[in-house]
Order: structure tokens, then sequence, then C-alpha cells
């Protein structure tokens, strides 16, 4: 039977069939593979994702195992404020010295506000970082040298100083009781940290703009008549992705240890809401005679922020060319 190639040509010479077309891949889907290819960003994104799966169930599981954060067990504590029960499927951390609360139930609750204010100040801050970076390198001039002043006076003020003046004046406006302070102290860091956060984002996505605006794809939307919102969204923004991911990956452990060493001061969170940081505050004063009350929010925030840490420099890793992991 005759080769249909030399059929189809009418030549002695056999024809090769046409190659398949080669798909070539975007920067972000090069970084998920490499990602993928990571161990150690695939472990630090299970544990992060372990924590982040008990924030959101932490009321189904303290249902399930019948524990509440603010429930008192002064049965359960002696005349010197110390437990008389260990730790057990009851209790599986044990109870709190002198209000005898349960600390699994505490240390589950704890997790949701810590995660709240990194997750929320994390996100506000990179979508004004973005924004004002995205203007001020494209527009230039004076809104350049507007936003670039702004920067400046953002990083000359001290953060702990602006959180210890402005959270109790912005919990004077509200009623006394307790889960509103505590809510109104929780969204007021988000605030904080979201205005102050956005300053590095905003710098690094100004020079990257200043670069990509001289670029031929620019300037030729440019020329045609592109509208400016176009431009700065669907031409120079998906560019940026890498950046944008990066600087969010590393934020939230940033401000989750924030959150806890805030708490730990006194200017964070305040009963009855739980969180790690107060407990942290709570547990110095019994570390050498019940330990397991201060290791157990401690080494949460340690899990937690070194993940979280490591996986950022993992994407930062995935996002660059330079670099092989």
């Amino acid at each position: 039977m005759a080769d249909p190639t030399l059929l189809e040509t009418g030549s002695s010479t056999p024809v090769a069939p046409p190659a398949a077309p080669v798909r070539s891949k975007s920067p972000t889907q090069i970084a998920l593979e490499r990602l993928r290819k990571d161990k150690v960003a695939i472990i630090c994104a299970v544990v992060v994702l372990f924590f982040i799966l008990i924030a959101i169930f932490a009321d189904v599981i303290t249902a399930v195992t019948n524990t509440d954060p603010n429930t008192l067990h002064q049965d359960l504590v002696d005349e010197y404020g110390f437990p008389t029960v260990n730790p057990s499927a009851a209790h599986p951390f044990g109870l709190e010295p002198r209000l005898g609360r349960d600390l699994f139930a505490r240390w589950i609750q704890g997790s949701r506000p810590s995660l709240i204010v990194a997750v929320s100040a994390a996100a506000i801050s990179t979508v004004i970082g973005t924004a004002m970076g995205l203007l001020s390198g494209f527009l230039g001039g004076r809104v350049d040298r507007a936003i670039s002043w702004l920067i400046d006076l953002m990083l000359s003020m001290p953060l702990i100083l602006f959180v210890f003046a402005i959270v109790p004046v912005v919990q004077s406006w509200f009623p006394t009781d307790g889960n509103t302070v505590s809510q109104v102290r929780l969204w007021s860091l988000v605030a904080i940290f979201a205005l102050f956060g956005w300053t590095g984002l905003g710098r690094l996505i100004r020079a990257q703009v200043l670069s990509l605006r001289e670029r031929e794809f620019v300037q030729a939307a440019r020329a045609i008549g592109v509208p400016t919102r176009q431009i700065l969204f669907r031409e120079l923004l998906p560019n940026l992705t890498g950046q944008i991911i990066v600087f969010l990956s590393l934020a939230v452990p940033s401000y989750i240890a924030s959150e806890a060493g805030l708490s730990y001061l006194g200017i964070g969170l305040t009963e009855p809401t739980p969180s790690w940081g107060r407990t942290i505050n709570s547990a110095l004063s019994y570390y050498e005679t019940y330990p397991i009350y201060f290791w157990q929010p401690a080494l949460a925030i340690l899990v937690l922020v070194l993940a979280l840490n490591l996986l950022g420099d993992a994407i930062r890793d995935a996002f660059d060319p330079k670099t092989r992991r």
C-alpha cells in the first residue's frame, strides 16, 4: 500500500506531519508549577490551611467537643487559683488558672480574631498600595509628588504610638460593654494596620510602573487613545500580579504577630473575646507552675507565623525567574 504522504505531494520524499502547537504559559502558571514542586511550600500551605479551617469552624469544633471559652469552672479550681484536674478528654488543654475557663475552647476561638485582623488588614493595604502605586507611577507630576510625600509621612510616624493614641479615642465613641469594646478594637487595629501597611507596596508598584509605562505595549495603547483606566487595569496590573501576591503573603504573618503583640501589651482585643496575645499576657504569671497555659498560644503563633513566612518566601522565589528552588 502506498504511503499517503507520497500520494498527496507526488514526490518520493515523505512529508513530516505538522507539529503540535506549543502552548505558552503565563508567569503565574509557571510560578504555580514551581510551587507545586516545592515540598516546603506545600507543607506550609497545609499548615496555614489547617489554622484557617480552625478559625472558620471554631464554633462547630467547640460545639462538638462540648467546650465553651467563657464558661467558668470554679469548682475545678482550688483556693490558690490552680486547676485541680489535668488535661483530659473533657478539657484537652486543661483549664485557665483562677477563672477555670476551658483553654482548648479559648485556643480555638482565639485563632479567629488573629486571622480576621491579619487577612482584612493585608487585603485592604494591598488594594490601597496597588492603587496608589499605579496612580503615582503612571500619572507622575503633581500626583506622584503628592503620593510620595504621603508615603514618606506615613513611614515617619511610629505605628505603636499611633495605636496607643488612636484606639482609646475611637473606643470612647461607642458603648462600653465588653463585646462592643472588643469589636471596636478589632476593627480599629484593621484600619490602623491598613493605613500604615500600604506604603511599602505603594513604593514597589510605583517603581515597577515607572519602568512599564515606557514599554512599547503601553506607548501603543496611549497612542491609539486607550482610556487611562483600561491601561492601568488591563495593561499594567496583570504585569504586577507577582509583586502583589508576594506582598500579600508576607503581610499576613506580620499582622498576626503585630496583633498578638498589641494584645499582649493590653491595647489589642479585650475580654470576653479570646485572643492568643491576651492569653500569653495572662499566662506569664503562671509560666513556672502551669506552663501549658503559656505554650499552647505561643506555639500556635510560632507555627502559623513561621509557616506563612516560609510560604511567602516560596511564593516570592516562584515568581522570580532568577531563582531556582
